[in-house]
């Protein structure tokens, strides 16, 4: 009769989640039950918060619309309201790279109205 050992798939399950954890400080790194429950907050976090990155990222284009709009005399919801209507169909993301990094193109679409 030969001995039967066992625990190689929880062993295993373990290890994997504690190599998820690496990084993390205190017994949250190190050991198993903190380390789950550390991980459950993080990977929710992670998760709404690539949803909150895009909102970030709109805030800040319609900032950087807005701040290059006004040195014209003209504040931003006018300028989009113009654009919807000249059908000029430039989404913010690139309207705040042409606003940063191509003021001179930024003043034609502006110009465009």
């Amino acid at each position: 009769m030969t001995r039967v050992k066992r625990g190689v798939t929880a062993n295993r399950r373990r290890k994997r989640l504690l190599s998820h954890a690496k990084g993390f400080k205190w017994t949250r790194s190190t050991k198993y039950r903190q380390a789950k429950e550390a991980l459950l907050h993080a990977w929710t976090f992670q998760f709404a918060d690539r949803k909150v990155k895009k909102r970030n990222f709109r805030r800040l284009w319609q900032e950087r619309i807005n701040a290059a709009v006004r040195t014209n005399g003209l504040s931003y919801s006018r300028f989009i309201a113009q654009l919807k209507a000249a059908n000029i169909e430039l989404d913010r993301k690139i309207l705040s790279e042409l606003a940063a990094k191509h003021p001179a193109v930024f003043s034609a679409v502006l110009a465009t109205k």
